[in-house]
């Protein structure tokens, strides 16, 4: 039931998919039996029994029956115990996860299939040329675009078969037995390492096999192949980097993320290149790689003789294989200075079954590291530093990994060892040992002829033995690891994913107010605007810094600070964008660039030399409807400038970065009126960027939940304004959409694919604008009735916040540890400082998800009365945007439940607010009636069969979850100190937003 359903539901053999849950039920239930009892069993498979008897009645239209069956549910529920009631939700709560790995080893078994299926690169590719595009339209927009089982294996006997059902019995139980409950809240740092493991297990697996799918497609449609650096995508986080409210993510939780992320980079590529030196075995290569074969040589053997006491052997073996290993250290052997790694080989050398020393300890331990990417290939097991372990042992001076022994015997030739002092694989670890040094804030030498620091100086030897090969005859074997990994490191970089920095645009006005007072220039917060371009512009057309370094500041504004500082110590190599959060005016912009400007001038002084990269790219985020009505004008303003104009087009490729925000201005105004202004915010970017003949590319910060701005990726896309994707798009994967949609290789293949052929329509056939004036002045009509009865309800009734708080668990979802960042911007209690994930989290788990719909059937009832019924039916029918925006409500009303929400304010809402939560309903009601009326549906979800069949396949133990977490936050609301109660409460929290794959 996530949002992303409908790209890949169709996808679905729902057979095969209630043949796996009945398989994974029955186990569980097996389980149970042992580890509850029998007695448990029974009154669990009768609370099944019920809530199925239930939903059959409901589906079948007999509502009498099914409210007396339900009261019959809630009294047994009521009747448990506290220790009954936290197993009941466990067992259900592992149902429902159990079912959603089922429907995602679907995806991944109909994944293998889909090469020529909807929205695969071949078939939009053919779309595209069958529809007029020329080949070398298609060729030439696909290069340049940037974006960011065993039931089907007949193979097994029926031996195979029990082992399997053996193993998981094994993993079921022990998810049974071990604690669900996260007891501490993870740090910035933890969370950063689940991202980079997602990277290591799924990512570094997906893309070079995405990559082959493009460039085999674009070789049949157009015959030429994706030049081998190429990469339409690359990714980006802010895990460790996103300071917006968030107290704990500091500048050394940014440095530390920053170098983790490299770390882990170099780690992977140090694994790789061991892997592929016993593939290139071949005796033939061109004369440019020969004459360099010769001088590695040369130098080799010199080196030797000097430590020939140490008995350090002479690289021998292919040709290729002395590339891989030393050509990018040939040039500069002898001059390089080495004191640290020859320390390191004397060290080993005297001790030589002693194990290196551990890993960095110094970041927060306890967080569970990623284990090494499953392989084909030899490879060795690391882990991430932060955990007490040992290194592999390496002996000799040799490069050793767990395959080396036997290696011989499988490839048909002897391993040969590789001199650490003269190979590019000792250039990789010494990088990796760098970087450990400088997460544990040891000093260490810099000399970048020592380390591998730009993807250029990696790419160099790879791309010299790939050329080699292709023209020598090996071409089918260059096209294998060897263009894998040269794929990866294009795509990858020397970091993985860069940095992005957020932190919200009132903090930079302090750090200037600071600077000011102390310069005793004034208060900068109190000037206007036009005062404050003047000062920002002259500064930075000057060359001197503007803060002492005598200066003495407030903790907060030394934090931002020395953020900046971090940002020009480790430079745009390791950072992507500075996003302004709450961005309003030009002055926001030019803070921050006179912040980071001041930041490698101090830095540089120090150094001795210029900072590494150029200066981050600042991107405004606009979120409110008040911003983003404004965001073309900030745009222009800024552009009228002289100096940022030609610093856009010097230090930026003359490309202009700029972010809009759907999750606060749903909040701000309802979904429907954020939808529209975000469209219109965008044309006037556009607009804006194109007079000034400057490249846009837009940042859609989007969340998962349809609330704040989620959906499926592909109709997002395609609905975006004409002209808005051109080649280039940015986009927010967060919470647990990035696992549903790349924590593995094979759905990870397929989102890129969907990400790429999407854009890639977007840009060639743009999707249609509305058709006049009319249907835009008819949206302003729906917009403005749609936002005046959200507002009315969240913030204009007394009543409202009153009833959030008794009518939903948003209080108790503090408790639960599953973010490093607070529920709240500020310590305020009103709905504006809320963040949007717990505001729509809270509604999604009493299944009235209202932040997705309150105010749309307002709009389109005003719009109807008024007589426009065809008009919108035509709009619905001819107008990409406005029709993404109604099957988005309508897959909303497919997951809401009135009756579930009616027994939340029954129970828990104090009588005088129980009028509001009818009317509430009945506003659903109207919303569903009205979406429908434009839609020419009869019932939700009726285009989408096998999502309907999904969300109703839950239902039976999705219901009694919700039952059981308003017994819960009932008991729990007479005993706040009850940590049992908490703890069940914590438990159906999990449930249900494994039922309805949706958090916040």
């Amino acid at each position: 039931m996530t949002d992303i359903t409908d790209d890949i539901a169709e996808e679905i053999s729902l057979q095969l998919f209630d043949d796996d849950c009945r398989l994974l039920g029955n186990l569980l239930k097996d389980i149970l039996q042992r580890e509850a009892g029998t007695t448990f069993v029974d009154k669990l498979e009768k609370i099944r029994v019920l809530s199925q008897s239930a939903c059959n009645m409901r589906q079948a239209g007999i509502e009498d029956m099914a409210e007396l069956l339900e009261k019959q549910l809630a009294s047994e529920l009521s009747n448990m115990t506290l220790e009954e009631a936290v197993t009941l939700a466990r067992a259900f709560s592992h149902h429902l996860t159990l079912m959603g790995i089922a429907e995602t080893h679907h995806r991944v078994r109909k994944g293998g299939n889909m090469a020529y299926g909807a929205k695969s690169c071949d078939d939009i590719f053919n779309h595209l040329l069958q529809n007029g595009v020329s080949p070398d339209d298609l060729y030439n927009t696909v290069c340049k675009q940037h974006l960011l089982d065993y039931n089907d294996r007949p193979d097994l006997s029926p031996e195979d078969r029990d082992m399997l059902i053996e193993d998981l019995v094994r993993e079921i139980t022990s998810i049974w037995q071990t604690d669900e409950l996260r007891r501490e809240k993870p740090t910035p740092v933890d969370e950063a390492r689940a991202g980079l493991n997602i990277v290591e297990q799924s990512l570094w697996k997906a893309v070079p096999h995405y990559l082959r799918r493009v460039s085999s497609a674009l070789k049949k449609h157009t015959g030429k192949s994706l030049p081998l650096t190429c990469t339409p995508i690359k990714f980006g986080s802010w895990m460790g980097g996103d300071r917006d409210g968030n107290p704990n993510v500091t500048a050394k939780v940014t440095k530390d993320v920053s170098l983790l992320s490299r770390w882990m980079a170099i780690d992977l590529y140090v694994r790789e290149v061991d892997s592929m030196r016993f593939e290139l075995s071949m005796n033939r290569c061109s004369d440019r790689l020969l004459r360099l074969a010769h001088e590695i040589l040369e130098v080799c053997q010199a080196v030797t003789l000097v430590r020939v006491h140490r008995q350090i052997e002479t690289p021998k073996g292919s040709i290729q294989e002395l590339a891989i290993n030393l050509s990018s250290e040939a040039n500069n052997e002898e001059n390089r200075h080495q004191h640290w790694n020859e320390s390191m080989i004397r060290s080993q050398l005297k001790n030589p079954n002693q194990q290196a020393s551990p890993l960095p300890t110094k970041l927060p331990p306890g967080a569970h590291l990623p284990s090494c990417a499953e392989r084909s290939g030899p490879e060795h097991p690391r882990l991430m530093p932060g955990a007490d372990h040992k290194q592999p042992n390496n002996k000799d001076g040799e490069i050793s990994s767990s395959t080396e022994s036997n290696s011989g015997a499988r490839s048909g030739r002897s391993s040969i060892p590789i001199s650490p002092s003269s190979s590019a694989s000792s250039l990789l670890l010494r990088t990796r040992r760098r970087l450990e040094l400088l997460i544990e804030d040891v000093p260490c030498e810099h000399n970048p002829m020592d380390y591998y620091e730009t993807t250029e100086k990696l790419l160099e030897p790879l791309m010299l033995c790939y050329e080699s090969m292709q023209s020598c005859g090996s071409g089918v074997l260059a096209d294998g690891r060897l263009a894998d990994i040269i794929r990866r490191v294009a795509t990858f970089g020397m970091v993985l994913m860069k940095l992005d920095l957020r932190q919200e645009s009132g903090r930079h006005a302090e750090t200037l107010d600071a600077i000011t007072r102390y310069l005793d220039m004034g208060q900068y917060s109190e000037w206007d605007e036009e005062k404050k371009l003047d000062f920002l512009t002259k500064e930075l057309k000057g060359k001197r810094p503007l803060v002492p370094v005598s200066i003495e500041v407030a903790p907060d504004v030394r934090e931002v600070l020395d953020t900046f500082r971090t940002a020009a110590e480790l430079g745009s190599d390791s950072f992507g964008a500075y996003v302004i959060s709450m961005a309003s005016n030009a002055s926001d912009v030019l803070a921050v660039e006179l912040l980071q400007k001041d930041a490698r001038l101090a830095v540089s002084g120090e150094l001795g030399r210029v900072c590494a990269g150029v200066t981050l790219r600042v991107v405004p985020l606009f979120e409110t409807v008040k911003d983003l009505r404004g965001a073309g004008s900030v745009i222009r303003k800024l552009l009228s400038i002289d100096w940022y104009r030609q610093h856009i087009i010097k230090n930026h490729n003359g490309h202009q970065e700029v972010m809009v925000g759907y999750s606060d201005s749903g909040k701000d105004a309802g979904r429907f009126t954020a939808a529209w202004e975000l469209y219109k915010a965008q044309e006037d970017v556009v607009a804006a960027c194109k007079e000034y003949g400057i490249k846009v590319t837009l940042f859609h910060g989007r969340g998962g939940s349809i609330g704040r701005g989620g959906g499926p990726t592909y109709l997002a896309i395609q609905s975006q304004p004409p002209g808005s994707v051109m080649g280039t798009l940015r986009s927010t994967e967060q919470g647990e959409m990035v696992q549903a949609k790349f924590g593995l290789p094979q759905t990870a293949v397929r989102q890129l694919e969907i990400y790429t052929t999407a854009v890639l329509l977007a840009t060639l056939r743009p999707p249609l604008p509305p058709r006049n004036e009319k249907w835009r002045n008819l949206m302003e009509v729906i917009s403005k009735i749609s936002c005046q009865c959200y507002r009315n309800v969240v913030y204009e009734n007394p009543e409202f916040l009153s009833y959030f708080h008794e009518a939903t668990p948003q209080a108790e979802l503090g408790f639960l540890n599953i973010g490093s960042r607070p529920s709240r911007r500020k310590s305020t209690a009103g709905i504006g400082h809320l963040r949007a994930i717990p505001w729509v989290f809270a509604w999604t788990q009493t299944r009235f998800v209202l932040p997705a719909w309150l105010g749309v059937g307002a709009g389109l009832k005003g719009a109807c009365e008024k007589g426009q019924t065809e008009e919108l039916k035509a709009m619905y029918k001819e107008w990409p945007f406005f029709q993404s925006t109604i099957d988005l409500i309508e897959m909303v009303l497919g997951k809401a439940d009135i009756p579930i929400a009616k027994h939340y304010d029954e129970v828990l809402v104090s009588p005088k607010r129980q009028e509001l939560g009818t009317q509430l309903r009945n506003e659903l009601i109207t919303t569903g009636k009205f979406v429908l009326v434009v839609s020419g549906h009869e019932k939700p979800q009726q285009n989408n069969k096998s999502l309907r069949k999904l969300i109703e396949s839950r239902l039976p133990f999705l219901n009694p979850m919700n039952m059981l977490q308003v017994e819960i936050l009932k008991r729990l609301r007479c005993d706040d100190d009850n940590l049992k109660a908490r703890d069940a409460l914590l438990v159906t929290i999990n449930g249900i937003a494994a039922g309805m794959r949706n958090t916040g």
